[in-house]
């Protein structure tokens, strides 16, 4: 299986107390955990992510994963666009590349 990575065009850096923004589309929340949790193991703790997202499961899917994870959901983020805002968190348990939604065997 191919892991895909999140595409540069669609990762807005955001500058010194600005969130970094993950532009979903209308990718499925499978997609976009995936790039997610790449995006993620780049940033520093403490980094706010926006992730735009069209699919109705991410405001489900999310929180989960950040319960799994150990990184903290900030819940949606008011705009025209469906965006919800994650931290990210030190320590935070890792999962499979291919399936973030299991924890990585230790």
């Amino acid at each position: 299986m191919t892991v895909s990575r999140p595409h540069r065009d669609r990762i807005t850096p955001g500058g010194p107390g600005e969130p970094v923004v993950l532009d979903g589309g209308d990718r499925r929340c499978i997609q976009l955990l995936i790039e997610l949790r790449h995006l993620v193991d780049t940033l520093a703790a403490g980094r706010i992510v926006h992730l735009i997202a069209a699919d109705p499961a991410a405001p489900i899917d999310l929180p989960a994963w950040c319960h799994l994870t150990g990184h903290r959901y900030l819940g949606p983020v008011p705009g025209e666009r469906p965006t919800y805002a994650i931290e990210t968190a030190a320590g935070a348990r890792t999962t499979r590349t291919d399936r973030p939604w299991h924890a990585a065997e230790q």
